[in-house]
């Protein structure tokens, strides 16, 4: 897993994203790892939760509401 200094990742946020497109990417702050960054894919891929709370924000959308209460 590649590794980048907190510093780096506010600098070059954008190479950030991409890199972690393609690869979790590790954020180091005074040389330790404190926090993974990944594409949403791969969180989803390894807890289900992203897909199931889009789910779950559409089910209440106020669209939702609104077509229901003109009964459509």
């Amino acid at each position: 897993m590649r590794s980048i200094t907190s510093a780096e990742a506010k600098n070059n946020f954008g190479e950030l994203i991409d890199l972690s497109r393609a690869a979790p990417v590790a954020i180091t702050k005074y040389d330790r790892p404190v926090v993974v960054v990944m594409a949403i894919e791969e969180y989803d891929r390894l807890t289900g939760r992203f897909s199931k709370s889009i789910s779950k924000l559409k089910s209440v959308s106020p669209c939702k509401r609104l077509q229901k209460k003109l009964g459509s």
